[in-house]
């Protein structure tokens, strides 16, 4: 089982080979990064909680949507004890479900390149900035809801690599991003 109220860089590595679920529309992760916070220049919550980064502060079990260079609505996992901000930035993964639905909302693209990269991942699930702050159910396999924002943990933990998150400029050393190597739908390097 997945403890969304741990911090966020305990919760991210876990979370490879999860499937995300919106709706018909599930994507197994292949690459996610932590933000930490007030403790973390990078995190939109370092300010403190500001409108945007209000949700990141708790309860965990939420989702944090927010736009990236005006267009693109990125979905992160809310994480730590209540009061305490951290997410897991959903940033690549694999379509398995309701790929109808998600190359409707990608267009004409690769496979592999539906939901790879953080804006293309929430163009995918049809995230919406107006879900902010909605909870995120942890499910078992076979589950039939086509309702909300759902997590169905991996069967396994997946082998992974470690390193600097992508596209940042502040706190650019910590290695706080994970991924599974090799796999296609990873955004930034993959080895």
């Amino acid at each position: 089982m997945i403890d969304l109220s741990a911090p966020a860089i305990e919760v991210a590595p876990l979370l490879l080979g999860a499937t995300i679920w919106r709706g018909p529309v599930g994507i197994r992760l292949t690459e996610v990064e932590a933000y930490m916070g007030l403790d973390d220049p990078a995190s939109h919550a370092f300010r403190g909680p500001t409108p945007r980064a209000r949700v990141m502060f708790g309860p965990p079990s939420h989702i944090y949507v927010y736009l990236s260079y005006g267009m693109h609505r990125c979905v992160n996992l809310v994480c730590s004890p209540d009061g305490e901000a951290s997410a897991v930035l959903l940033r690549g993964g694999q379509v398995i479900a309701g790929h109808d639905d998600a190359r409707r909302r990608r267009g004409n693209v690769a496979e592999n390149r539906l939901a790879c990269g953080p804006g293309n991942m929430g163009s995918a699930l049809g995230a919406s900035l107006e879900e902010s702050g909605n909870p995120v159910s942890i499910i078992g396999n076979g589950a039939i809801s086509a309702l909300g924002w759902r997590l169905e943990p991996a069967p396994e933990i997946a082998e992974f690599r470690q390193g600097p998150r992508v596209g940042i400029s502040r706190n650019i050393d910590a290695p706080w991003r994970w991924w599974i190597p090799q796999d296609p739908t990873v955004s930034g390097p993959r080895t």
